[in-house]
């Protein structure tokens, strides 16, 4: 078999697991690893939801408190069946499913506070709405729609750079990951302007840190698709997904807090 084949098959076995479609349905079964999984995906990805409550003229609170409230709609109701989980993206699927929540929900009477059911989401109140303050005024060139896309983008890359960190942290590798994170950007100059300072930094040749670029790179790459396949319905929409949500971020650049 070529190496390729394998490494095809093994993705393809882990989205099998992992991918949201499944994940949702064993949610929805009451399973408790399915909850757990979902409460992981949503972990990761509830801010693009919260910023498009807030964009719909709600206090910080009332965001919040929606937006978890939202989630437990989704876990302990079978809510929103009528979008199909078995075609499509997750998150076009929690979108819809927000905004039909938000069109039929009494927010007064089904929101959950803080601190009730929702203990294993931690929102953290002011970061997130300081997070939220730093985003510039509406743009009226980008639909609310691809400006949460452009959100779930930056919140996806983010989650993959995370996944990379613990992997070198695991492997007492933090300050290479320190030092070299910087270049996974195209044309980021924010620490490491070149390979000598990184190479002086590490001490190692130049040599040595092109090869530990190349390799974090292949990291990165393999932990973003990775990512993403847990956000399709099928290992063969994931190159799609991504090229779609590299398109998003170029249409917002400019407009979301970074």
């Amino acid at each position: 078999m070529h190496p390729k084949d394998g490494a095809v098959d093994a993705e393809a076995a882990s989205f099998r697991s992992t991918h949201w479609s499944v994940v949702l349905t064993a949610a929805q079964d009451q399973t408790p690893a399915g909850q757990a999984a979902l409460a992981e995906l949503y972990r990761s990805y509830w801010y693009p939801l919260y910023a498009h409550v807030r964009r719909q003229s709600y206090s910080p609170q009332d965001s919040q408190d929606l937006t978890q409230s939202f989630f437990l709609h989704l876990l302990e109701r079978r809510g929103l069946t009528q979008v199909d989980p078995v075609k499509g993206r997750f998150r076009s699927f929690l979108l819809a499913s927000l905004q039909n929540f938000l069109i039929t929900a009494q927010r007064r009477e089904r929101t959950i506070k803080r601190g009730g059911l929702c203990t294993f989401i931690s929102l953290e109140a002011e970061a997130v709405e300081c997070r939220y303050q730093l985003e510039p005024a509406d743009d009226l060139a980008l639909t609310a729609e691809q400006i949460f896309d452009a959100r779930w983008a930056l919140s996806l890359l983010n989650e993959a750079m995370k996944s990379v960190q613990a992997l070198y942290v695991a492997r007492g590798k933090e300050k290479t990951f320190d030092t070299l994170k910087s270049f996974l950007a195209s044309g980021s100059t924010k620490e490491f302007s070149s390979y000598h300072d990184a190479a002086a930094t590490l001490g190692v040749s130049e040599a040595a840190v092109n090869t530990l670029i190349h390799r974090l790179r292949r990291q990165y790459s393999v932990a973003l698709r990775r990512e993403v396949a847990r956000t399709v319905s099928e290992p063969a929409a994931i190159d799609d997904e991504i090229h779609l949500l590299f398109e998003a971020l170029v249409a917002a650049e400019g407009y979301l807090a970074q």
